[in-house]
């Protein structure tokens, strides 16, 4: 039986197709023989367990080490740390049966009765001592899921561990190097630990730590890498048109690389592997990733609301730029937890189906009410859309809709009248066509490029207020935009969020002509 591609859970290489460990982390090695102690952050399913896992093994099978692997994550709801630092030290010893060649076939009856003689305040450092002599050799031990520890378990953690670490003057006495894994640097652990900036007393647990690195994303080279696997077990050949759309829509994600090829070689082909994987394939399971909204997608998009990151999304959303100085440190917390990046300055959604969903997920709320208004899809007329009618009933739908109360209800106002136009659009193409959004920080619109049949239509989306300040810079970027598409018609929606201006000044649409080029200004 071949390997397949894993979207839960950590990677083994006997089942699951997986990139080599020391290809993933190619500085962990000379930090663990230098004894250093350190942490490792990047986004969920960027494959850190799978890879401390994958390491553990290698350090075991050759011999020279006793490594380790232990996730604290069971002990998250622990708030008293003197209940919850023997369950982190249960967790050490409950997993000795896994190494059984490291520490030999009693290890963990006798440390289980060790255990107990040991007191809440040392217990994880005399566990970790205990291991570290039996093992005989020095000792590596990662411990994962770290970040999700409250917080004075967790200062109360990492001070046994420096105490520990300081205090040891033999090798064999306790782990010579260690690794805390999780979703934050080592910044983001202080801010949680003193997020007033006050002192936590005596000396900071953090100086144990030399260094904070990260674990990069797929390349596009390891991503094709990962799939010639299959390829090379099964003979199912991905075509280069779907290498490039699953580098495109991923953008080395390694959940979304994964999950692609999943759905492309066990949803559409069933396994059927004399079947190419085409570029159409691609489309097709990116849309049911979007569509379906699996575990990954959907804990990723709850963050939106979080109350640091929902700014920056609705500055994103309407194109408007935003003080990085302020929000420095949300902007780096976006980017660590994965949903954003830095592209040269300009921030964005880290990848096109992560940019998609964010526009569907917010929208949810206001296509349902557009579908209770409206049951039958009118604005599609022998198979293509009706753009000046769908506009008109966009215009209506806000007159009706766009009260105070109705922004006030919102998490998004500013964002608000660019969320009802693409949950229209949204409305109408489903199950025909799609939408590709361009959204960023400072880009000082919004693109909606809507694909519906063999069609394509062209719509930006800007404050009235960023109109306001440049029609002309707005009507040169729809017109890029258009010659993007490769579409001579464009609309260009103008949307004011002041709902105390009388609506019979701001209901408008007028047909502006560029050569051979025709501009809908679509004011509301």
């Amino acid at each position: 039986m071949s390997r397949w591609f894993n979207i839960a859970g950590p990677c083994l290489a006997a089942k699951h197709y997986m990139l080599p460990a020391s290809e993933r982390l190619p500085d962990v090695w000379s930090l663990i023989r230098k004894e250093q102690y350190f942490l490792v952050h990047a986004p969920r399913q960027c494959g850190k367990t799978t890879a401390f896992r994958a390491l553990m093994q290698e350090i075991n099978a050759k011999g020279e080490m006793a490594a380790m692997y232990c996730s604290v994550e069971a002990v998250q709801t622990w708030t008293d740390p003197d209940k919850a630092m023997p369950q982190i030290a249960a967790q050490l010893w409950t997993d000795l049966d896994q190494y059984v060649r490291v520490f030999g076939p009693t290890a963990k009856e006798e440390l289980s009765q060790a255990v107990k003689t040991f007191p809440s305040t040392s217990v994880v450092k005399d566990t970790l001592k205990w291991l570290s002599e039996c093992a005989k050799k020095p000792f590596v031990v990662f411990f994962d899921e770290v970040d999700c520890l409250e917080r004075d378990v967790l200062i109360a953690f990492l001070r046994q561990l420096r105490s520990g670490r300081i205090g040891c003057t033999d090798p064999y006495t306790f782990p010579v190097s260690m690794a805390l894994i999780g979703l934050r640097n080592i910044r983001d652990y202080k801010m949680f630990v003193r997020p007033e900036g006050q002192s936590t007393g005596e000396a900071s647990p953090f100086n144990v730590i030399t260094e904070a690195m990260t674990i990069s994303l797929f390349t596009e080279e390891e991503m094709r890498a990962l799939y010639r696997q299959h390829t090379d077990e099964t003979g199912q050949v991905f075509e280069e048109a779907a290498l490039a759309k699953a580098w495109d829509y991923s953008r080395g994600q390694p959940y979304l690389v994964n999950a692609l090829a999943r759905w492309c070689v066990e949803k559409i082909h069933k396994e059927d592997f004399s079947k190419p994987v085409t570029g159409a394939d691609m489309d097709e399971a990116k849309e049911a990733l979007i569509r379906e909204r699996g575990t990954h997608l959907d804990s990723l998009m709850e963050k939106v609301y979080d109350p640091r990151i929902r700014p920056i999304v609705e500055k994103m959303m309407v194109g408007e730029t935003i003080d990085r100085d302020v929000q420095k440190e949300n902007i780096n917390y976006a980017i660590e937890l994965g949903l954003l990046v830095d592209d040269r300055g300009t921030i964005t959604p880290a990848n096109p189906i992560y940019t998609e969903t964010i526009g569907r997920y917010l929208t949810r709320g206001t296509q349902d009410a557009i579908l209770s208004e409206t049951q039958e899809n009118v604005w599609v007329k022998d198979g293509k859309l009706d753009m000046p009618a769908l506009m008109a009933a966009f215009q209506d739908f806000w007159r009706e809709n766009a009260t105070p109360e109705s922004f006030v209800s919102q998490n998004f106002h500013e964002a608000y009248p660019h969320f009802v136009l693409q949950a229209f659009l949204q409305r109408v193409v489903n199950g025909g066509g799609q939408i590709i959004r361009e959204m960023a920080i400072g880009r000082g619109r919004l693109d909606l490029g809507v694909v519906f049949g063999n069609e394509k239509y062209a719509v930006e989306v800007k404050t009235a207020a960023l109109y306001a300040k440049s029609p002309e810079k707005a009507h040169e970027q729809i017109l890029k935009y258009m010659d993007g598409l490769g579409v001579s018609e464009g609309w260009l929606v103008v949307a004011d969020a002041d709902v105390t201006k009388p609506w019979d000044g701001k209901i408008s649409t007028t047909d502006m002509t560029f050569g051979t080029k025709t501009v809908h200004l679509v004011c509301c």
